[in-house]
């Protein structure tokens, strides 16, 4: 099983393909299989590294307190440990932040950004979240935010209770005090005021029961250039609510900017 390590934190990721590089960044409360569509799909044309960020999957829970550019260097320590020295980075929530924060301070690794949720602040009721991850039933509020973040009725068909349980069978393996560090590092960073110098390509895509809709219109507006896409019947997790469509707008964006190697 591969592992980077940055100052002591080992970060699990997983490769599959060949081809350019394409970094997936996955979102709180789940880990790397929040990208298990997009493995499939894009591993036949790009060489795809999917890592399970600090505080889930195989990857190390520290409980003090880091920033959001300790998470970033995570990233980065998978990148060198692979030799990537440009890549697509695809982030979603907090891994959207990431991503986005890479592409504000590393340009010349960034052959595009691809931003799903989108917020460029941190976010809502971080408190909440704090409170509730640290209670004594980690496994029933991480069910309860996951229901928050699909579109309404998603859990009650059959792939989204087959999403629910899949990321809550092992709460059991989680640390709330690190997730709640995470929180707090992204409630810790503001890029807004940065968004005008953004170089690379970039695509913000939303559902349209996201969460951080109206967050994710505003980081698109802000980078030059940018492409905004709103998926329907969808929410914050629209890459695992509807793949096919999600896939769909990346590999548009990706043609666009002559970023696809298929034929």
């Amino acid at each position: 099983m591969p592992f980077a390590n940055n100052c002591g934190i080992n970060v699990y990721y997983e490769t599959c393909g060949d081809g350019p590089p394409m970094v997936l960044v996955h979102a709180n409360p789940f880990d790397h299989r929040l990208f298990t569509y997009q493995l499939a799909s894009f591993a036949p044309y790009f060489r795809v590294v999917a890592m399970d960020i600090r505080g889930y999957g195989r990857s190390d829970k520290p409980e003090t307190p880091f920033t959001l550019n300790d998470m970033a260097e995570d990233v980065l320590a998978v990148c060198a440990q692979e030799k990537i020295a440009r890549a697509i980075f695809m982030g979603v929530s907090v891994g959207s932040g990431i991503s986005l924060l890479i592409g504000l301070d590393r340009p010349q690794m960034c052959d595009a950004i691809i931003l799903v949720g989108g917020s460029s602040k941190g976010g809502a009721d971080i408190a909440g979240r704090v409170a509730g991850y640290t209670s004594a039933d980690l496994r029933g509020y991480q069910r309860s935010h996951i229901r928050e973040l699909v579109a309404p009725g998603f859990c009650d068909t059959r792939l989204g209770a087959w999403v629910l349980d899949l990321f809550s069978e092992n709460a059991d393996t989680l640390s709330g005090r690190c997730i709640a560090q995470i929180f707090r590092a992204r409630e810790a960073c503001d890029m807004r005021d940065r968004l005008a110098a953004m170089k690379p390509p970039t695509l913000v895509i939303n559902g349209a029961y996201d969460v951080s809709l109206q967050r994710g219109g505003e980081t698109a507006s802000l980078i030059p250039g940018a492409r905004h896409v709103v998926l329907p019947d969808t929410g914050h997790a629209c890459c695992i609510e509807d793949p096919a469509v999600f896939d769909g707008a990346v590999v548009e964006f990706l043609k666009a900017n002559g970023l696809w190697p298929g034929r």
